[in-house]
């Protein structure tokens, strides 16, 4: 727990140094610039030297389905019960968080942590898993948004094959796709990373070195600190980690694991931030409107913006939360317990404000006519 503790500092350290830079990274070009370095460099080398690091197991490709039911089951949930927390569901609100509730970036909010907590397999693990989810963000969010744009456009549906080809020949020539086929080929011929020659291995390990700082500043920079403009958000966020917790949960409920490490995995991953890519495909629709100087939104892009720019800080502190915490929550009691206060916490303000509308009808009901009253 003490040793847990002091990581948790030093990365709550790095990321207030990531805060304080912001002053020198004003810029939205120097943030896009961190970026690129994280995700293209620094990232895909991690990935390589964990995968290199595990035993390959037919099992671990159940990971992306799994991760693929969880976007599946997050978008039901998107649809049917955000409209109970006042989002009206035909607004383009309502549209928006429909694409952003389920995606997951974990390569930002939950890659660092894993790998300081778990180790190097349980990073392995978080990688393959994320294929599902990038199949997820990538293909069937963007068919998605084309679907709801089509349907407030009153347009008749058109064919978007070649827009899905080009989308999953992105997701094969991203440099984190790129490195797990050539890390797999290697493992499926015999290689792991002690066995590749000193040239090509100490670049990679150098580069993996790099990843997590570089990730906490990145974080510290796009923090944002204004509460009253987030307070909706942020509601709608702790709901969503309150329905993951739940799920995870009740995996662990009926399907007991004993090793810890596979228990705090399947705990953070979906508490990953929302990701990037749904964004993307809204901005696009967005550019389409413009064109066709149409008055009906189908997405609400500031709002989209807004959450992105919540949910990393807001993932970063749960999962570190939990991760710190560690053997408290190796049981599904005190997960489904968070997990039901997380879910229930944004209902509270609604059902006491029902209440006290119920008090006063009731009051005024009671309250003597003073006109009609006898003199």
């Amino acid at each position: 727990m003490f040793l847990g503790l002091e990581k948790t500092l030093s990365i709550l350290l790095l990321i207030l140094l990531g805060y304080f830079l912001r002053g020198k990274l004003i810029q939205e070009d120097h943030k896009k610039g961190l970026k690129v370095v994280i995700l293209d460099l620094a990232l895909p080398a991690m990935i390589f030297v964990a995968l290199l690091g595990i035993r390959m197991d037919s099992e671990l490709l159940l990971l992306p389905v799994a991760v693929l039911a969880w976007n599946g089951v997050m978008l039901g949930v998107s649809y049917w019960i955000l409209p109970l927390l006042g989002i009206d569901s035909n607004s383009s609100q309502h549209r928006t968080w429909m694409l952003l509730f389920p995606s997951l970036a974990p390569g930002l909010s939950c890659f660092p942590f894993i790998i300081e907590f778990l180790g190097e397999e349980a990073l392995a693990w978080a990688a393959i898993g994320d294929v599902g989810n990038k199949l997820f963000v990538l293909v069937i969010s963007y068919l998605l948004a084309m679907s709801l744009y089509y349907r407030i456009q009153r347009l008749g549906a058109q064919s978007n094959k070649e827009k899905v080809k080009s989308l999953l020949l992105a997701m094969l020539k991203e440099p984190i796709n790129l490195v797990m086929i050539s890390s797999i080929l290697l493992l499926s011929f015999g290689f792991n990373l002690s066995s590749l020659p000193e040239f090509l291995k100490s670049p990679v390990v150098m580069l993996k070195d790099m990843m997590t700082p570089l990730i906490l500043l990145f974080i510290g920079v796009s923090v944002v600190l204004k509460w009253k403009s987030i307070q909706k958000i942020f509601s709608i966020l702790m709901f969503r980690s309150g329905i993951s917790l739940l799920i995870s949960g009740m995996i662990l409920t009926f399907f007991p694991v004993s090793n810890s490490t596979v228990i705090l995995f399947l705990l953070v991953f979906p508490l990953s931030s929302a990701s990037f890519w749904p964004f993307a495909h809204m901005a696009g629709i967005a550019k389409l409107e413009k064109q066709t100087q149409s008055a009906r939104k189908t997405f609400d892009l500031e709002l989209a913006i807004n959450i992105l720019a919540v949910s990393l800080p807001f993932s970063t502190i749960l999962i570190l939360s939990i991760l710190t915490g560690g053997e408290y929550f190796l049981s599904p009691m005190p997960v489904l317990t968070l997990g039901g206060i997380l879910s229930a916490l944004p209902f509270l303000p609604r059902i006491w404000a029902q209440l006290r509308s119920l008090s006063i009808d009731f009051e005024t009901e009671k309250r003597p006519n003073l006109k009609d009253s006898p003199k």
